[in-house]
């Protein structure tokens, strides 16, 4: 049998999409899980870009992912959680690339209210009574 012929047999395992990623996620991340800096980026935070940043794409010290990121909150500031999705990336590995972009100010991160700042319900609903009232 020629090799033509038993290399057309020979099911191609890793060659389609099923095979996941080429590069690891821990290879992204250099195989670190959490940000040095211990940025807590929670995942509703939102990455907006800076605005005095320089066009992400010259710099060559960073990966294509960090590129993407900076381009993807362009149009519109993302959550982490958002970017995870849209990268098809592990959540984990979005934040230690996002807290990269922090670092380098290339992007800055808004985070939620946190609950215990947020204005009592029952509060609200007393003001609106009385609003309601006048």
């Amino acid at each position: 049998m020629s090799d033509a012929l038993r290399n057309s047999r020979t099911p191609h395992h890793w060659i389609d999409a099923d095979a996941g990623p080429v590069v690891r996620p821990y290879a992204m991340t250099r195989g670190r899980t959490a940000h040095d800096s211990g940025h807590r980026l929670d995942l509703i935070a939102l990455v907006v870009p800076d605005a005095s940043a320089a066009d992400p794409r010259h710099d060559q010290t960073l990966s294509p992912e960090h590129v993407e990121i900076v381009e993807r909150c362009g149009g519109a500031p993302q959550s982490i959680a958002e970017l995870a999705a849209g990268l098809d990336l592990p959540v984990g590995v979005v934040r230690v690339l996002v807290g990269d972009l922090v670092d380098d100010e290339l992007v800055h991160v808004t985070r939620p209210v946190p609950p215990a700042e947020l204005p009592d319900v029952s509060i609200l609903r007393e003001v609106i009574n009385g609003l309601r009232a006048l």
